[in-house]
């Protein structure tokens, strides 16, 4: 084999086993965004079903703030299985591809690069540690006045935003952009 070939395969593999270095660390990122949605339904019928659906998906109220008009909930949000097992997978994979390029470098060492393998459970370990969080939600709802478009409540919501479309989804929100 060329003997440049190696080494420049060995530098396109580490360059992207940075990459999924940034990607198994970016899967614990907090992505709390702030949406505001409006509704057809006014306040007090609306409220019932906003609190029946945080204690559902087990968030607890933690604070009200009656002047401002605010709700806090807290839970927490469960690590994704299947995620651990994929980025276990995705970290197999380069670290076997590592292995590969550094026994074809170092053929003197060939078998003992395969020992890197065994890291490849901490990228899943990594998740699971980090991902099993506290989320708090931050709900304010004001009246809006009926404009032409009908919508008569407003609501200003912070919160992951897997958790805003879940919750956009199940009480049938529209976005007010």
């Amino acid at each position: 084999m060329n003997n440049a070939i190696v080494p420049s395969t060995l530098l396109l593999t580490l360059l992207l086993s940075v990459g999924l270095f940034f990607f198994i660390r970016a899967s614990t990122k907090d992505r709390t965004t702030k949406a505001e949605l409006v509704s057809e339904q006014d306040e007090a019928a609306l409220m019932p079903k906003v609190k029946e659906y945080f204690r559902q998906r087990s968030y607890q109220v933690v604070a009200i703030d009656r002047e401002k008009n605010q709700v806090i909930f807290e839970g927490f949000v469960q690590p994704s299985l299947f995620l651990a097992l994929f980025l276990t997978l995705l970290a197999s994979a380069g670290m076997a591809c590592l292995a590969l390029v550094l026994s074809l470098l170092f053929p003197n060492f060939g078998n003992w690069f395969l020992g890197l393998l065994l890291l490849s459970p901490l990228s899943g370990v990594f998740y699971w540690q980090k991902a099993g969080r506290i989320e708090k939600v931050s709900l304010h709802i004001e009246e809006a006045t009926q404009d032409k478009l009908g919508f008569i409540s407003k609501l200003t919501i912070i919160a992951h935003r897997d958790e805003l479309m879940e919750f956009q989804r199940a009480l049938q929100l529209e976005s007010a952009d």
